[in-house]
């Protein structure tokens, strides 16, 4: 990005989770359901000291995308990391089972789900765990009919459960900034130890689990400069294509293949990664 460019932008990662979906809605088209207003924040937090937030740091916006009825979830990363609690997963998991609602009556409402999230509230795990469930099953049942984007634009990147809720995305947007993986640096780091995985060593967390390596690899469809109007643009892109032909979690064969080859006995590089991976993943 040239630097005229760089300073004209609009960082979508510097944005909150409500400004998020504002920018990707059509201009005037935004209204927000279940606000802070309703008050509807985690009751289980509170019983072990810690403060709530009202909207249990999930933003479930109506409007327009493309001029098309639309629901964006949008996940706010500055709370608890944003983990999914019960209250934020039911959000999200009830948001969708109301837009797959909605085009079985002949209403094509599309989705678009922003994850900015560390997976399950550690808090809430059981509880957490089950919301989402909730969310994946409602992505593949709403995926039927409209495309199901995901986007993950960072800093806290997307983890755990969530991780595979991203997976299970009809498209996923990535940006440079944005990590994806089912475990964090750390935890890998915790449980095998720095041998395995420094968590220190940015180059090779963003090496092994960053956007563009992500992109590479098959794993998103999208790679976006950290723009809110490049990335808006990417999302009405991926809803005019429709439904893909196959899903990314219905194109299993292609992917145990390529795991296959990477040699479990030592620590997976970047190059590994990326000789595993081939470009035919995104077909």
């Amino acid at each position: 990005m040239d630097a005229q460019r760089l300073l004209a932008r609009n960082s979508f990662t510097e944005l909150n989770a409500r400004a998020r979906a504002r920018a990707l809605l059509d201009p005037g088209s935004f209204r927000e359901l279940i606000d802070p207003f309703e008050r509807l924040s985690s009751p289980w937090l509170p019983r072990q000291g810690i403060v709530t937030q009202a909207d249990d740091g999930l933003v479930v916006a109506r409007g327009l995308l493309d001029g098309a009825p639309a629901v964006v979830l949008a996940i706010e990363g500055a709370f608890q990391g944003g983990s999914m609690g019960e209250v934020s997963a039911a959000k999200i998991a009830g948001s969708l089972e109301l837009a797959a609602e909605d085009n079985a009556r002949g209403i094509p409402t599309r989705a678009a789900i922003v994850f900015e999230t560390g997976g399950v509230r550690l808090q809430e795990a059981n509880l957490g765990l089950a919301g989402i469930a909730e969310i994946q099953a409602a992505m593949v049942d709403l995926r039927r009919y409209q495309p199901v984007v995901g986007i993950v634009a960072g800093p806290v990147g997307c983890y755990g459960g969530m991780s595979i809720a991203a997976g299970l995305c009809s498209y996923l947007l990535v940006t440079r900034e944005a990590r994806l993986g089912l475990n964090g640096p750390a935890v890998i780091e915790q449980e095998a130890g720095v041998g395995e995985f420094d968590s220190r060593d940015r180059a090779t967390i963003w090496g092994l689990t960053g956007g563009e390596q992500r992109y590479r690899s098959g794993l998103a469809d999208r790679y976006v400069e950290d723009d809110a109007a490049d990335l808006r643009q990417a999302l009405l892109d991926c809803m005019r294509e429709g439904r893909p032909g196959r899903c990314r979690s219905e194109r299993t064969e292609a992917f145990l293949a390529s795991l296959a080859k990477i040699d479990g006995t030592r620590p997976a590089t970047p190059a590994d990664v990326a000789t595993a991976y081939g470009k035919e993943l995104r077909a």
